[in-house]
This record gives C-alpha cells, sequence and structure tokens, in this order.
C-alpha cells in the first residue's frame, strides 16, 4: 500500500527547491560579472521569500532570520544597481 504524503508536503517541497534553484541562479549571474546583476537580485529576492516561507512552515528560526537578511540584500542590490 502507498502512503499519501502529508498535507502540505509538496508545497513544502516546491518552496524548497524553488528557493535552492533561484540562489543558485543569483551566485552564478553575480560573480559571472556579465551585466546580468540586476536579475540576479531579484533571484535573491525570490529565493529568500521561498525559503523564507518554507522555514516559517517548518519552524526553521535560525533559517527565517538568515532570509530577512537576504531579502534586504536582493531589495538593497536592486536599488543600488539602479543608481539609488
Amino acid at each position: 500500500m502507498t502512503e499519501l504524503p502529508a498535507p502540505g508536503a509538496r508545497s513544502q517541497l516546491l518552496l524548497e527547491w524553488l528557493g535552492v534553484v533561484t540562489a543558485i541562479a543569483y551566485s552564478l549571474l553575480v560573480a559571472s560579472n556579465t551585466g546580468f546583476e540586476f536579475l540576479g537580485f531579484v533571484l535573491l529576492f525570490i529565493s529568500s521569500l521561498a525559503i523564507g516561507l518554507w522555514a516559517h512552515r517548518g519552524a526553521h528560526r535560525g533559517i527565517l532570520l538568515l532570509q530577512f537578511f537576504y531579502a534586504a540584500a536582493g531589495l538593497i542590490g536592486m536599488w543600488r544597481w539602479y543608481g539609488g
């Protein structure tokens, strides 16, 4: 007999991997210095939202706190990129 996943398990998995993939893409875009840094900062912000929601739902308090700083870094990066 196949066991059904816990309610919300699929959305948690989606949030976790969305956050991971967007963070990897952010890192590569910013490190490559190819002019796509703004997109990288957008991806960092998306990653922090996804992982932050995942952490909140899973009661991972330390990871949640870290995501607030990553979100701030993404916003500051976007703002500074356009001369703010």
